[in-house]
């Protein structure tokens, strides 16, 4: 079997408050890509996991795809053994989702496979415990996003008219440092009202808190939102805690960009 598991982006990105239990309380809009992994995987007579493309910061045995094996154990009476392959795409630590998304396609996969007859609530509800943002890849439509990122709203956004250009830099904004630097704010404007107007308004509207401390400590991020301002970027964000940036173009349209460090671009 094998699957190809898709990157997601933010549209405005709210920190209301800080919760008792450590994490915070957020809104957001999340967007599904086309920025693909690759997972494939069948039966086997041992258990195996191996990872090519993009080399991740941490051992395959901590893998999020073998985190959510052991989790289906489990839930699942006799779940088989399985050679896993992960052919890694989307970039790490950017913003985007792509482990997220690895466990969520990885279970959603598998339990269709094996004709489990799981319901999507209780598929969504069983990645929560892996990591607050996979449950939205289980349905993996646009979705406002809030709690702490597990509780889903589906939301009739469209981009299919226009280009989305997605540059990710070779830097690495870790969650907790991003958080550090912003002051929650419970009295925001509606997300959904925001989104739901004329995308020629997002620029003075649609904001994501992130941006304001991370920008300061890194500063080429908010040089890229300017480049694709300057070309002719309809809106233009970045993703999540980043380190990704992207901008919402006319169809076929994207900006030229130059920063002095290397980057990948994807025209989605």
């Amino acid at each position: 079997m094998i699957c190809f598991p898709n990157a997601k982006i933010n549209l405005g990105l709210q920190i209301l408050k800080k919760r008792d239990d450590g994490f915070h309380e957020i809104k957001t809009c999340m967007y599904p890509i086309a920025v693909n992994d690759a997972l494939e995987f069948h039966s086997s007579n041992s258990f195996s996991f191996k990872q090519s493309g993009k080399v991740l910061d941490n051992a395959p045995e901590d893998n999020i795809i073998v985190k959510t094996y052991e989790l289906l154990k489990t839930k699942v009476d006799k779940l088989p053994k399985l050679d896993i392959h992960l052919l890694k795409n989307i970039p790490f630590g950017a913003g985007l989702g792509g482990g997220s998304a690895d466990a969520a396609f990885f279970m959603a996969t598998l339990i269709e496979l094996l004709e489990l007859g799981i319901t999507t609530e209780q598929q969504e509800e069983w990645i929560s415990e892996i990591g607050s943002d996979c449950a939205f890849f289980i349905k993996n439509i646009p979705a406002i996003a809030s709690g702490r990122g597990e509780i889903l709203t589906p939301i009739q956004l469209k981009l299919s008219e226009y280009s989305i250009q997605l540059i990710c830099p070779t830097i690495h904004v870790s969650t907790a440092t991003a958080y550090s630097g912003v002051l929650p704010t419970e009295q925001q404007p509606s997300l959904e009202n925001i989104l739901l107007s004329d995308i020629a308004t997002w620029k003075q509207t649609l904001v994501n808190d992130f941006e304001k401390s991370v920008f300061t400590k890194e500063p080429v991020l908010a040089n890229i939102k300017n480049e694709l301002y300057a070309g002719g970027a309809l809106y233009a964000s970045m993703s999540g805690s980043g380190s990704s940036v992207f901008g919402i173009f006319p169809k076929n349209k994207k900006a030229d960009i130059k920063i002095d460090i290397d980057f990948e671009e994807f025209i989605c």
